[in-house]
């Protein structure tokens, strides 16, 4: 009796099968990512979706695939527009990644959260209450203090007084 390995992720099986139009490039110094095509032209539902889901993976190279594809597809020239439709099926996949018992899936889910605030700006403080119960969380561990502090001022930057 072998043993049992998980099957893959869904973000890992569709990494596997193609399906995210982006590779790994593995520099002597930094990683980065390749696109198969302009990251303006890729449609962002459902790969937006798919980014976000592969920020809960803790294996090399879905980690930095996810993170860095999120990031630079957030980027790109009408992102806002692209982002602002999807937002309903983004947070409740940003909300698992922020209630991920692993730090660094936190501290992913994090940043993305507030990389697509400064993206959306006010549209996302409809479903902020969904996400900073699982922030608050973590507001204790000093470890994630500084970070969730500067995090939450950016939300409110981005997102009025409002939020």
């Amino acid at each position: 009796f072998g043993a049992h390995s998980r099957p893959p992720s869904a973000f890992a099986a569709i990494y596997a099968k193609g399906g995210i139009p982006c590779r790994l490039v593995h520099g002597s110094v930094k990683h980065r990512l390749q696109w198969e095509c302009l990251p303006e032209t890729v449609p962002f539902d459902p790969l937006l979706v798919t980014l976000a889901e592969g920020l809960r993976e803790t294996k090399h190279p879905y980690t930095f695939v996810s993170k860095e594809g999120f990031k630079e597809l957030l980027m790109v020239e009408g992102a806002t527009e692209k982002a602002i439709p999807l937002l309903p099926r983004l947070v409740p996949v940003l909300k698992a990644a922020l209630a991920h018992s692993d730090d660094e899936v936190f501290g992913r889910g994090l940043d993305a959260l507030v990389q697509l605030s400064a993206v959306v700006g006010p549209s996302l403080n409809d479903h902020l209450k969904h996400l900073l119960t699982n922030v608050s969380r973590r507001l204790m561990d000093k470890k994630f203090r500084e970070k969730i502090t500067v995090a939450l001022q950016k939300l409110e930057q981005y997102g009025g007084k409002v939020s």
